[in-house]
């Protein structure tokens, strides 16, 4: 099936950045089957006037360096049940970020939650993948690697 050349074709994982809230570098599983998208983090507390809460959170995004933390703040939007793939229910409070994909950008919202112990810090789920985009899930990695190496300040 022929596409246009402004198609963005994922792969069923990808490096993928959150600009707004210092992520820079992070894998991320595209999973169609998943609604929401969802984000691991720990620590999350809400704060703020009623009117306008806030959340804020640590995200540890790279696998291999448990030890590097990102400190994340963002505005939160509510709080959804959410059933996870093993089948249990869960509120997890939703943020509205910026997802950078390759050299494109776009709001999405994305759900906290524990994802210990799963290989990947973040899942992609198919509210957050536009209208045109195809995903590959026989491939991974299709765009370019983001490097890890900007979580590291200069000595």
């Amino acid at each position: 099936m022929p596409h246009d050349l402004s198609t963005l074709i994922l792969g069923r994982r990808e490096w993928v950045a959150l600009p707004s809230l210092g992520l820079l570098a992070i894998k991320a599983k595209v999973d169609t089957g998943a609604r929401t998208s969802a984000l691991h983090a720990d620590g999350i507390e809400t704060f703020g006037p009623i009117t306008a809460r806030k959340v804020r959170f640590i995200v540890h995004p790279l696998l291999e360096e448990p030890n590097l933390a990102v400190a994340c703040e963002a505005a939160l939007i509510g709080e959804r049940d959410v059933t996870s793939s093993s089948g249990e229910r869960e509120c997890r409070r939703i943020i509205s970020t910026t997802l950078r994909v390759g050299r494109r950008e776009w709001p999405i919202e994305l759900g906290l939650t524990n994802r210990e112990g799963l290989v990947h810090r973040m899942l992609l789920g198919r509210q957050a993948i536009l209208p045109g985009m195809l995903v590959d899930p026989a491939r991974s990695f299709l765009l370019p690697k983001l490097s890890t190496r900007l979580y590291r300040t200069p000595a």
